[in-house]
Formats: C-alpha cells, sequence, structure tokens
C-alpha cells in the first residue's frame, strides 16, 4: 500500500490483515517505485496526491518500465479530471474516501481472484464526454463503473443508483452475448453529460439480436407466463438471470436499439 496517511494506512493494515491478507507499506510514490521494480506484489494500493511523486507519475514510471500491476485507487480526489487520469493509466479499480471495511475488502479479493484485465482504451476524456474501448471480460463492468460513477458525484444518491444498475446490466449484456466474454474484442461506451441529462451508448462486437428470439430473456415472456424464461434458459444451459433488460427499462427515461440490435442507448433526466 502506497500511503503517506499514517491513520488511514493503519486502518487499511487492520481491515485487511482481519480478513487474512498480508500488506507491506511505504509513505511515498519514490519508495513504493523502488519497491515495485525489486519486488513482485499481486496487487498495489495507491493513493494519487504523495511527497516526492505522485500516484499518476508512479504508474507512468512502472509503465516504462513495462510493469503493469493491477492497482486499485484509495484516495480522497474525487474531481473528473483525477479519475479520467487513472483510467488512462489503467488502474484496476476506483475507491473514494472514507471507504467502508466491507467495500475494501470485497474490491481487494475481487481484483486478486480477477484474470489479469485487459487494458482499456480512452478514446476521449472530457468529463462531459467520455468513451473508452473495453475489453469483453466479466469483470470489466464492476471497473469501468467505478470511474464513471464519480462523474455523477454531484447528483442525487437514487439518480446515480438507478443509472448505475441500468448500465452495469447493459454492459455486461454487451459482454457477454455479443462479445461473447472474448477479451480480445472491445465494446465501446460513451458518457455524455449535459445540463439536463446523462447518455450512455453501449456498442457491442457482435452481430446483434432479433428480439422475437429472445426467449431465454424475461422481456421476451409470453403474455400470462412470467417464468418462461427460465424454463428456456435451463434446457440451454444458461446462468440463472435474464431480467437485465426489463430492469434497465425501469431505471432510465428512454432506451433504444439499434436496427441490429447490437448497439443500446438510454438516457437519464436531470430534471
Amino acid at each position: 500500500m502506497v500511503e503517506d496517511d499514517p491513520t488511514f494506512r493503519q486502518v487499511v493494515e487492520s481491515i485487511l490483515g482481519q480478513a487474512g491478507y498480508e500488506t507491506i507499506s511505504v509513505e511515498d510514490g519514490a519508495q513504493a517505485l523502488e519497491l515495485i521494480v525489486r519486488e513482485s506484489f499481486d496487487l498495489v494500493l495507491l493513493d494519487i496526491w504523495l511527497p516526492k511523486m505522485n500516484g499518476l507519475e508512479l504508474l507512468d514510471r512502472l509503465d516504462a518500465r513495462g510493469l503493469r500491476p493491477k492497482v486499485v485507487i484509495l484516495t480522497g480526489d474525487n474531481t473528473s479530471d483525477t479519475v479520467l487520469e487513472t483510467v488512462k493509466a489503467d488502474a484496476y479499480h476506483y475507491l473514494v474516501k472514507p471507504i467502508e471495511g466491507k467495500v475494501l475488502i470485497d474490491v481487494v479479493r475481487d481484483a486478486l481472484v480477477a484474470p489479469s484485465p485487459g487494458p482499456i482504451e480512452v478514446i476521449s476524456a472530457k468529463s462531459n464526454w467520455v468513451e473508452l474501448l473495453v475489453p469483453c471480460q466479466i469483470n470489466a463492468p464492476s471497473r469501468v463503473r467505478s470511474f464513471l460513477q464519480h462523474l455523477e458525484s454531484d447528483l442525487p444518491d437514487d439518480t446515480r443508483e438507478s443509472v448505475g444498475q441500468a448500465f452495469q446490466e447493459l454492459l455486461m449484456n454487451a459482454i457477454e452475448w455479443g462479445g461473447e466474454l472474448d477479451p480480445g474484442l472491445k465494446v465501446r461506451i460513451s458518457f455524455l453529460r449535459t445540463a439536463r441529462m446523462l447518455m450512455y451508448r453501449i456498442l457491442d462486437p457482435g452481430i446483434g439480436f432479433r428480439p422475437d428470439e429472445l426467449g431465454h430473456a424475461a422481456v421476451g415472456n409470453p403474455e400470462g407466463e412470467p417464468f418462461k424464461h427460465m424454463t428456456e434458459r435451463e434446457e440451454k444451459g444458461i446462468r440463472p438471470g435474464g431480467f437485465g433488460l426489463v430492469m434497465a427499462r425501469s431505471l432510465v427515461d428512454e432506451l433504444i436499439y439499434n436496427e441490429a440490435h447490437n448497439e443500446v442507448v438510454f438516457v437519464k433526466y436531470l430534471d
């Protein structure tokens, strides 16, 4: 862990120690660089604003050496510029202080067991217009959401929650069905924010689908048979689920697909 606040450092060490994780801590980016170059670590917990060398500089130095450890950002900086810089630096996850112990443990556990993440390519990094190319990996939706949700931090909790749930469901559909969980394929995500709305656009690499072939999804249930899709999923050997599109439609104000149904746009109005 790279953290110059001794109190916060002790709290994190205690939380992770009780969960069975061993940590090594340093106070500044220069010490961290020396240690990471010399030794191998499963995960780096990194603050941004550090003495001698800040977290973003550290990530640049590591990248220049061909070192790409999994990095979880722990910071009090919730500004859009910092969030987007960490996306460019290919951090794994972004947490803003104060951080609940359970949330920290869950993120650390997920990061440690997840396969090596494919790089997120940044096409646009303006706070009101973000475009990303995201690998089709099952952990990608939570990774991307950990960054983008901070661009909505000034909005009411219920708005952020509904948008976040819809986004994760639709992105997971794009990755699982359009990208077939192939990390070599990418989903293109656009996030646009105006004074009156949030808009997300998700384009997957697949050929799309026909709505009349969604018997495995809740949205395709015949009238009067609300659980018909569960039988079809079992027959096809598909994991339980199928409610994603129904739920997403209920959480946002507008949701539309293109003709091929491999691109979806949804809007949440802010006024």
